[in-house]
């Protein structure tokens, strides 16, 4: 008998073996079913793994975030306000308090709504730790999308939603100010946590370059705040005293590097009228897209220049 092409004839098992032969066909059906959705859940659960990358041939697959956990985008929400910050961070192997500070910080200023690029600028030669410097760097490579910067600390991780990271258009704001810094309470302090619009730090001409080793570059800055005529703004309504950032810096464990050199104990208090962003002099060695559990920042690889005549206390001996 002839059957249209459209149509296909309906099958009648008129035996036992038939029926068990259909029955395990079903089975066989259901079975590579099962093998397909569990497959497809194992690749959704690796293509949404914060840090995995896939790479085919020579070009690299952005990371795509998972349908489940949609992301809100600032980039058309005019609640998040016009402004963009460039939070830098001077940074040099303190890896393990990094791996804490990205993603927490990305989350905080998500939930304050603060638009933010994340620059962690990373010392690479083998002169001693230079903070000023390398803020200076991030100054200068962060781009033309952001408008004011965070000066950003990274064993300081703020604990109240209510600290204002916001745009600082009257002047100057020291988020971690002397009467919530958990460890440093003398009235001229600016470290920590400093924000400044760029033409702000611009009219001071960012920080001094002289400073090699821990410490004195922040109250070098609050003189050059003055000078500038800028007045500087600190939190109000805060309750939460010294508690209000948790300081993830283990001393034990990373000492300060305190020492000085030559004549750098006398010169440390001075000021510097002419130093900072006008003779800063770096390489930038490579430019590196990270993220870190789902957070995005910039790590700048950095290359600092030392000139032994004018600071030789940036060597170790």
């Amino acid at each position: 008998m002839m059957y249209s092409s459209r149509r296909k004839p309906v099958l009648y098992f008129k035996d036992d073996r038939s029926f068990l032969s259909r029955k395990c066909t079903v089975w066989k059906l259901f079975g590579l079913c099962m093998l397909f959705v569990l497959g497809s859940l194992l690749w959704v659960q690796l293509t949404c793994s914060g840090d995995m990358s896939q790479t085919v041939g020579s070009s690299h697959l952005p990371h795509q975030p998972c349908p489940v956990e949609r992301q809100s985008s600032s980039a058309d929400d005019p609640s998040w306000g016009p402004h963009k910050m460039a939070l830098i961070v001077p940074f040099r192997e303190r890896f393990e308090e990094l791996l804490v500070f990205v993603p927490y910080m990305h989350a905080f200023l998500n939930k304050k709504k603060i638009r933010h690029k994340i620059f962690i600028v990373n010392q690479l030669d083998h002169f001693r730790f230079n903070r000023a410097s390398l803020i200076n760097v991030g100054f200068m490579e962060s781009g033309n999308d952001t408008d004011y910067i965070a000066m950003h600390d990274v064993d300081l991780l703020p604990q109240n939603e209510d600290l204002d990271y916001g745009f600082p258009k009257e002047g100057p704001f020291h988020v971690a100010s002397p009467e919530l810094h958990p460890l440093y309470h003398y009235k001229t302090y600016v470290g920590g946590i400093l924000l400044l619009s760029k033409k702000h730090y611009q009219l001071c001409n960012g920080m001094s370059n002289r400073f090699w080793g821990w410490g004195r570059e922040d109250d070098e800055f609050f003189r050059r705040l003055k000078t500038a005529d800028l007045k500087l703004f600190r939190p109000t309504g805060i309750t939460t005293g010294t508690k209000t950032f948790r300081h993830i810096h283990d001393p034990g464990w990373r000492k300060r590097d305190q020492k000085r050199i030559a004549t750098q104990k006398q010169e440390q208090f001075k000021v510097d009228p002419e130093g900072g962003l006008t003779n800063l002099r770096y390489k930038v060695e490579s430019r590196q897209e990270v993220t870190i559990s789902g957070a995005p920042c910039t790590v700048i690889n950095t290359f600092l220049e030392c000139d032994l005549s004018l600071t030789p206390w940036c060597q170790s001996s």
